[in-house]
């Protein structure tokens, strides 16, 4: 979660990346019953997914 956030600004590709980590942050919290944790990641997760959906990408295929 932490390589793909701090390379972010590199790809695109990266950004979605991040909102998997989070997303699967959040399945472990819930299912290790720490809950808020669970809660925040899940919005993390959402926010990651609505950033990469409105970024364009760079040329990052070519």
């Amino acid at each position: 979660m932490l390589v793909c956030y701090a390379c972010e600004a590199r790809s695109h590709w990266f950004v979605l990346a991040f909102a998997v980590a989070c997303a699967l942050g959040s399945v472990y919290g819930f299912l290790q019953g720490a809950w808020p944790f669970g809660v925040i990641e899940a919005i993390w997760a959402a926010v990651a997914v609505r950033r990469w959906s409105r970024l364009e990408p760079r040329g990052d295929s070519k």
